[in-house]
């Protein structure tokens, strides 16, 4: 089993980067194969590029579409912009292969803010958006709320949050 962890924005000083690496050193000593999947890496032009009409003809994309479709099951961390996901995470879905990329499969999403909400309206809508595309969402959601204030030296510090993570990781292990 291989778990993909998705950094679900391109901002290249994201706090989310930081938590999808200790998500993956969660996921590390259950002895679970993952890979993290970050969107800094995209392609620039990807939205012109790989999208639509020109799916399947930018080779660059086309590595994340195989990265995608290699792994069993996905851990999406999503920072809260504007009171939902970043659109570079809508653009990168949209640019997979449907149905077939997340089909069946199952995932687990981590939601991060500044603010006090931990990004629940951006899991909400991306929940939605996995139920339609026929992908099995993991109920457990943890929201970590105020992420500035709950970080030391690039590492979670709020023992809650990493109880959360920690349980999450083993609940997807099972899904």
């Amino acid at each position: 089993m291989k778990i993909a962890i998705i950094i679900g924005t391109n901002r290249q000083d994201a706090k989310t980067r930081k938590v999808a690496k200790q998500y993956a050193e969660i996921l590390e000593k259950y002895n679970t194969e993952n890979l993290i999947i970050d969107l800094g890496n995209l392609p620039a032009d990807f939205i012109v590029s790989a999208l639509y009409e020109n799916s399947g003809k930018n080779e660059d994309f086309n590595r994340f579409q195989q990265q995608v479709e290699t792994s069993d099951k996905f851990v999406f961390i999503v920072p809260e912009y504007n009171a939902s996901f970043p659109g570079v995470l809508k653009a990168f879905i949209d640019g997979l292969k449907y149905p077939g990329s997340f089909a069946g499969k199952k995932c687990a999403l981590v939601g991060i803010s500044s603010g006090p909400m931990g990004g629940n309206l951006a899991l909400s809508h991306l929940t939605d958006i996995f139920n339609y595309m026929g992908m099995h969402v993991l109920a457990l959601k943890p929201k970590l709320a105020r992420i500035d204030k709950n970080m030391a030296e690039d590492k979670i510090t709020d023992k809650l949050y990493l109880d959360l993570l920690e349980s999450q990781a083993t609940q997807l292990i099972g899904f």
